[in-house]
């Protein structure tokens, strides 16, 4: 049995949606706060039924070496078997987690 190449589910908010995105390699970044998520992987394009919302993510992401994600925007990270299909949906409110409390921005 050989070792392959692990894939990574990152499933990380960003601008009040949800993104669940596949990818060969993370690692805490040096920027502080942040995660670094390379080699993003996609569907292969011999497939016959087209998702849109992959496309969508294909056309976004197309180009991008690395991505830097801050990491309090991680909702999960799962180490996989297979590749499944990257999508981004709608974040649901009414969340039972409440956010950390900021400090109030001082008045000039």
């Amino acid at each position: 049995m050989t070792k392959r190449d692990p894939i990574y589910k990152v499933i990380f908010l960003n601008q009040g949606q949800v993104y669940e995105m596949y990818a060969k390699q993370i690692f805490q970044s040096d920027l502080w706060g942040f995660l670094e998520i390379e080699e993003f992987v996609f569907g292969e394009r011999s497939q016959l039924v087209v998702d849109p919302s992959e496309e969508k993510l294909k056309a976004q992401f197309d180009g991008v070496v690395r991505s830097f994600v801050p990491m309090h925007s991680i909702v999960r990270i799962d180490e996989v078997e297979r590749l499944g299909t990257p999508k981004i949906s709608e974040a649901k409110g009414g969340s039972n987690v409440m956010p950390f409390p900021m400090p109030p921005i001082p008045e000039k």
